[in-house]
Formats: C-alpha cells, structure tokens, sequence
C-alpha cells in the first residue's frame, strides 16, 4: 500500500513539474515574440479567379499583461500587384506547449506554428495552416521598450509603437467580397 501511494505521488509530482517547465517556456516564448516582426509567410489570396501573393507579411504580437503565454495583435499581408495594397486583420494568439496558436478574428480561421526557431532578432520554421506545411522567416523590427529609467530627464523613447483597437472607425454597412487567404508555399 506503501508503494503504491509512494507510486501515485511521484507520478503527481513529475506530472506538475512536466506543466510548470512548459508553463514557463510558453511564457518565455511570448515574451520573445512580443513585437512586430516582418519577412516573408508565404502568403497568398485568391480573388475574383486570380491568385495574388504577397509581398511581404507584417505582424504584431502584443502580450496580454494579465496572461503568461496570449495576446492579440496584427497580421498584414502587403500586396504590389493585387486590386489591393494590403489584406490586414486582428489576431489572438497563445502558446501552448511551445506550439503557437494564431487565430484570424475577421476571417475566422486559424493556424499553428509548431516547428520553428525563435530569438530576439529572427523567427523562422514552418507554419501549418490546416493541411499545408509551409516554411516562413520572419525579422524582429520593433518591440515595446521594456527597460524604463525613471528619474529627471533620464526618459529614453527610442521605439515606435502604435495601438488599434478592434473595430476603430470601422463601418460595415455593404457587403464587400474579400480575398481569401491560403498558404502557397515556396
């Protein structure tokens, strides 16, 4: 009875110390993703019998300050020889285990990204988009500054950083046909 209470109790520990260990990597994770990164995902839209790939794909992860590992933020896909110049809409995303879960509020679609490399200046992997599995590199270009000074004429604002909300002038009064994302590979 001894062993088996003993048994139950170290596969209760390892099991909490196995989720705390991921808890703070995802936290890690998100820290290091907050920002605005910019590079090539890919990306392409279909519209009106055409298909149209972007340029360049811009995209900002803003930490939720009361989550350890979630946010919301920007994906912009930038197009030189489509109808339109870009095609943006609002993200939430977490980490979870490491993966990065990206969930498109207007078009309502998601993706995952579950193989990659991550530092303070480079991310690039693979994302999979729900049946494709497709290479990406992004640039780390701007981040919220972290580090303040406090104290007399000691303020240093180096970054630019902007916020939207949700819904900010928007009027959606006429039905529009929009493009449609898909992930085309290289």
């Amino acid at each position: 009875m001894k062993k088996l209470f003993y048994n139950i109790l170290t596969m209760a520990i390892i099991a909490t110390a196995t989720v705390s260990f991921s808890s703070c990597e995802d936290e890690k994770i998100a820290y290091t993703l907050e920002g605005t990164w910019k590079g090539n995902m890919y990306i392409s839209s279909y519209y009106d019998g055409r298909s149209y790939d972007a340029t360049y794909t811009e995209i900002t992860f803003l930490k939720d300050p009361y989550a350890y590992s979630s946010g919301n933020g920007y994906w912009v896909d930038y197009y030189s020889d489509a109808p339109w110049d870009y095609v943006a809409n609002h993200i939430d995303w977490k980490v979870d285990f490491g993966t990065i879960y990206i969930y498109f509020v207007e078009e309502g679609t998601s993706l995952r990204i579950s193989d990659y490399h991550l530092n303070n200046d480079r991310f690039y992997g693979w994302i999979d988009d729900g049946g494709n599995n497709v290479e990406f590199e992004l640039y780390h270009t701007s981040t919220p500054y972290r580090d303040y000074r406090w104290g007399y004429d000691s303020w240093v604002d180096d970054w630019y950083y902007y916020s939207r909300s949700r819904g900010e002038g928007a009027s959606d009064t006429t039905k529009v046909e929009k493009p449609i994302r898909y992930v085309r590979g290289k």
